[in-house]
């Protein structure tokens, strides 16, 4: 391996990883129930018609609607920084977070709709072929890392302290 591709390897491996994991366990966190979420608007009427003209796209207009969501929350999450540079910061924020989750939420449900035309272009099966790997391997890297796994017992220690307290107090 050259100097310039270790270098470049160890900066992401401190820097770039990290950051990136802890956004894809949000990710992976609030993937299933918010598409679940999602879906119960399906029984409403016009939405269920519109999710319906979605599944039966073909493959390129299946990747613009489901890129769309990432695109039209661009200028909120801009608007956020824009915020905070103002010092507005809480603002700024919570609207980032907001738009996060119903991105989170959009894209989820979108790719349930969209998988099956996705998986129809050779370049897109190819490529989500490697990234589930390499994403689960990020993932479990820092889920095996001392530091997630001292937050996760102190998570559980605080979730039975409140059982216990609810108990106690009769909820």
């Amino acid at each position: 391996m050259s100097f310039l591709k270790r270098l470049l390897h160890g900066l992401f491996n401190a820097t770039l990883g990290p950051a990136l994991a802890l956004l894809l366990i949000f990710e992976e966190w609030g993937w299933e129930p918010l598409a679940r979420l999602m879906g119960r608007l399906a029984r409403l009427p016009l939405w269920g018609r519109m999710e319906a003209f979605i599944a039966r796209l073909p493959p390129y207009a299946a990747l613009v609607a489901f890129f769309a969501p990432a695109l039209m929350l661009l200028p909120v999450k801009l608007l956020a920084l824009y915020w905070i540079s103002r010092g507005h910061a809480m603002l700024g924020i919570a609207v980032v977070l907001a738009a996060k989750m119903l991105g989170t939420a959009a894209v989820a449900r979108l790719f349930a709709l969209t998988q099956p035309a996705l998986m129809r272009l050779p370049w897109f099966a190819r490529l989500y072929g490697r990234w589930v790997p390499w994403k689960n391997a990020l993932i479990a890297r820092v889920k095996d890392s001392p530091t997630w796994r001292a937050a996760a017992a102190t998570v559980r220690a605080m979730q039975a302290s409140l059982r216990a307290i609810r108990k106690r107090v009769g909820f």
